[in-house]
C-alpha cells in the first residue's frame, strides 16, 4: 500500500514568502554593515585622514574667532585715537577762532614799522572835560586825590628801573572804544567786548609791536581778567602778574593798559600830532594813602613823571595830568608800575593805535 502526502498550494506559498523575507533581510543587513564599516573607517590611515581634515577646520575656526576679537580690540584704540585727534583738532580750531585777527590787522602787521617822527606840530583838541591838577613839576601836572603832602623831593624823577623786561597787561581787558568801519565789533556791554582784537588788548598789542621794534623784551598778557566778574578783576590780575614776575626776574616795568571809564561817546580826549589824530594818555598812580602797604608808590610816581617830562618835550599834550589815588591797583608789585589810560569811550581804535606809536618813541628815550 503506498502512502501519499498531500501538500496544499497555500502552504507552498507561505513557505516561499518566508524564504523571500529572510533573503531580503539578510541582504539588507549585509549592505547596512558594509556601509557602516565604510563610514567608520576605523583603520589607522583612515583615522589620521580624519584628523587631517578636522584639525585644520578647528584651527581655521579658531583663527577666525581670534581675528574677530583682534578686530574688535583694534577698533577700540583706533576709535580712542580718532576721538583724541578730533578733539585736538576741535580745540585748535576754537583757539584759532579766539585769537584770529581781522584781515585789516594782518595787513598792518606785515607792513614795515614806521617810528614816530619828532619835531612835529602838536595841538590839543578841545573837549568838554576841564583839566584839573593840584601840583606841578617841570611842566608835568599832577592831580593829587590823596591826603599825602607831595614835596619837591617826592616829585623829582631821580629813579632808575631795570628794563630787561617790560610787562603789558590789562586788568579791564574788555574795555573798548567807539566803533568805526574798520574796527566794528560785537559788544558784550557798554563799550566793552570779549574780542581782544577790538579792546584795549589790541592797543597793548600795538605797543608791544613798537617796543619790540626798539629792542625791548615785552611780555604781553591778554587774559580777560574782568570777565565774567568785573569786581574781582584786580584780584585775578594780581595773581597772574605776580606769577609772571616770579618767572621773569629783574622786571620792574609794568604797564596796565586801560581806557578812561567815562561811559559815553561824548568824551574823546585827542591831540593832533602832525597829521595824526592821537588819543590822549593819562597815568593813574596808586599809593598807600588808603592804609594798604605800598612801598613802591613814590618810585612809581617818579617814573611816571620822568616819562611824561620827556613826552612834554617831544609831543606836548600827549599826556593829561597824572592822577594820584589811594588805591594800590596792584602797583605794589614793582617800582616801575602804573596804569596808562589810553583815550576814552569817545575815541576810536585808530586814534588809540596812533598813541602807541608816539608813546613807544617816548619810552625808548626814557627806558635806557
Amino acid at each position: 500500500m503506498i502512502n501519499l502526502a498531500v501538500i496544499e498550494l497555500k502552504d507552498i506559498v507561505k513557505y516561499l514568502i518566508k524564504i523571500t523575507i529572510t533573503i531580503v533581510t539578510v541582504i539588507a543587513l549585509t549592505k547596512f554593515f558594509s556601509s557602516f564599516k565604510t563610514k567608520l573607517n576605523i583603520d589607522k590611515n583612515s583615522f589620521l585622514s580624519c584628523l587631517d581634515i578636522e584639525i585644520p577646520s578647528i584651527k581655521l575656526a579658531k583663527n577666525k574667532e581670534e581675528n574677530i576679537q583682534a578686530n574688535i580690540q583694534a577698533k577700540k584704540p583706533l576709535k580712542m585715537a580718532l576721538d583724541i585727534e578730533l578733539g585736538v583738532l576741535s580745540s585748535v580750531e576754537n583757539e584759532e577762532k579766539v585769537v584770529e585777527s581781522p584781515k585789516e590787522e594782518s595787513k598792518e602787521e606785515t607792513e614795515e614799522i614806521k617810528e614816530a617822527e619828532t619835531g612835529l606840530n602838536t595841538e590839543v583838541i578841545e573837549n568838554n572835560v576841564p583839566e584839573k591838577y593840584t601840583s606841578e613839576y617841570n611842566g608835568v601836572k599832577i592831580r593829587n586825590e590823596t591826603d599825602i603832602k607831595l614835596t619837591k623831593e617826592m616829585l623829582t624823577p631821580n629813579v632808575n628801573v631795570n628794563t630787561k623786561n617790560i610787562v603789558i597787561y590789562h586788568t579791564h581787558t574788555c574795555e573798548s572804544y567807539t566803533p568805526t568801519e574798520k574796527y566794528s565789533y560785537k559788544a558784550s556791554g557798554n563799550f566793552r567786548t570779549l574780542d581782544i582784537n577790538y579792546s584795549v588788548a589790541r592797543v597793548g598789542t600795538e605797543l608791544t609791536k613798537y617796543m619790540q621794534h626798539y629792542g625791548y623784551n615785552v611780555i604781553h598778557d591778554t587774559t580777560l581778567y574782568d570777565y565774567p566778574s568785573y569786581s574781582e578783576s584786580y584780584d585775578r590780575s594780581l595773581k597772574a602778574v605776580a606769577k609772571i614776575l616770579q618767572e621773569n626776574e629783574n622786571t620792574d616795568v609794568l604797564f596796565d593798559i586801560h581806557r578812561d571809564a567815562i561811559g559815553d561817546s561824548s568824551y574823546a580826549p585827542t591831540v593832533k600830532i602832525g597829521d595824526d589824530e592821537v588819543a590822549q594818555l593819562m597815568f593813574v598812580i596808586g599809593s598807600n594813602g588808603g592804609g594798604s602797604e605800598h612801598d613802591n608808590w613814590n618810585e612809581n610816581l617818579k617814573l611816571a613823571i620822568k616819562i611824561q617830562e620827556k613826552a612834554n618835550e617831544l609831543y606836548p599834550g600827549l599826556f593829561k595830568p597824572i592822577i594820584l589815588r589811594n588805591s594800590r591797583y596792584n602797583q605794589q608789585l614793582a617800582k616801575g608800575a602804573s596804569i596808562i589810560e589810553v583815550g576814552a569811550t569817545g575815541n576810536t581804535m585808530e586814534q588809540c593805535l596812533n598813541s602807541m606809536k608816539y608813546l613807544s618813541k617816548v619810552l625808548s628815550e626814557v627806558l635806557v
